[in-house]
């Protein structure tokens, strides 16, 4: 049986601004086993970014409010002083590889040296040791040693992001977060990022969090789907059963405007829009794009458990 890696219970994270207090984490729950991935899918702006910064405490300063549960290895991270979570937690078992990642390296700074800062100044390593691990990790993601001395305009997107993903290993993390990692890349280059994570999640055996608004592409890696809407996982199943049965509206909307290569089906689409995080609709937050929509969805639909922990939250299976 696998062991429980992470679990997420009750989460909460809000940002206050000039106009209101922004609910982008509201009531989120889900776990992870050890050396599994969970995809995190969703349209732009429904808060899988802010769970994710959440996860790892890269928190803004217009927080309002966090609190919840995250466990991590049996420990509760959001209690964890900031300190001790610095040192002990972040960039050492948990990493984060961030939206626009190609965007993140300071472009006037040597590759190694933005590699092997998170060493010198997290895990006080000698210099000279810290390029050593730097050079294996650019090697481990295909990339020749040399490039370590190199500038990142000097760099091709695709050599970014696997410099990126190489600094999230430096450390041999168990968790690793990958926020959009293939959101600016061609479609060749993604399909060789998605060839090289599966290889890193086989043969080091790292749990991950997967975070994309491509449907398609989070087959390929995941585990188990955590379908994110409005702030919140309206569900929480494995992959092939998603990809199978969806079981929430919204899925099975997500679903319906998949283009598949062996089928011949009619593309649908969702109406409408998502809701505002900062003033989002009383009861079910999807209902009013919903073509299931009835009179309960005036009220906020309570979770059904399906099995081994996976969940929907809609009325329509309380009804049943």
């Amino acid at each position: 049986m696998n062991r429980e890696h992470l679990n997420v219970k009750n989460l909460v994270m809000y940002y206050k601004t000039m106009k209101g207090e922004v609910k982008a984490v509201d009531d989120v729950s889900f776990s992870l086993f050890k050396g599994e991935t969970v995809a995190i899918i969703g349209e732009s702006g429904c808060g899988k970014s802010s769970l994710a910064k959440s996860i790892i405490r890269l928190l803004p300063r217009n927080v309002s409010i966090y609190k919840g549960t995250i466990m991590f290895n049996s420990i509760n991270i959001v209690d964890l002083d900031e300190e001790v979570f610095r040192k002990k937690i972040r960039w050492s078992k948990i990493t984060y590889v961030p939206q626009s990642a190609l965007n993140s390296l300071n472009p006037v700074v040597k590759v190694g040296e933005q590699m092997i800062e998170p060493l010198l100044l997290i895990h006080k390593m000698d210099k000279r040791e810290a390029y050593k691990m730097a050079v294996e990790a650019i090697m481990k993601v295909g990339i020749n040693e040399s490039f370590i001395d190199c500038y990142p305009f000097e760099l091709s997107g695709g050599m970014k992001q696997r410099i990126t993903i190489a600094t999230a290993l430096l450390t041999n993390p168990e968790l690793m977060i990958l926020d959009e990692p293939t959101s600016s890349l061609d479609v060749l280059t993604q399909a060789s990022i998605m060839n090289l994570l599966k290889r890193i999640k086989r043969e080091m055996g790292l749990s991950m969090i997967f975070i994309t608004h491509d449907v398609g592409l989070s087959s390929e890696l995941a585990d188990r789907v955590a379908v994110m809407y409005a702030g919140q996982i309206v569900e929480f199943n494995t992959t092939e059963k998603f990809y199978s049965d969806p079981k929430h509206p919204y899925s099975q909307k997500l679903m319906e405007s998949v283009p598949t290569l062996r089928t011949d089906k009619k593309l649908s689409f969702i109406p409408g829009s998502p809701p505002s995080l900062l003033n989002p609709p009383k009861g079910c937050r999807f209902a009013e794009r919903c073509p299931f929509v009835f009179h309960k969805c005036v009220e906020d639909p309570p979770i059904t458990y399906l099995n081994e922990g996976l969940y929907v939250k809609c009325w329509l299976y309380m009804k049943k």
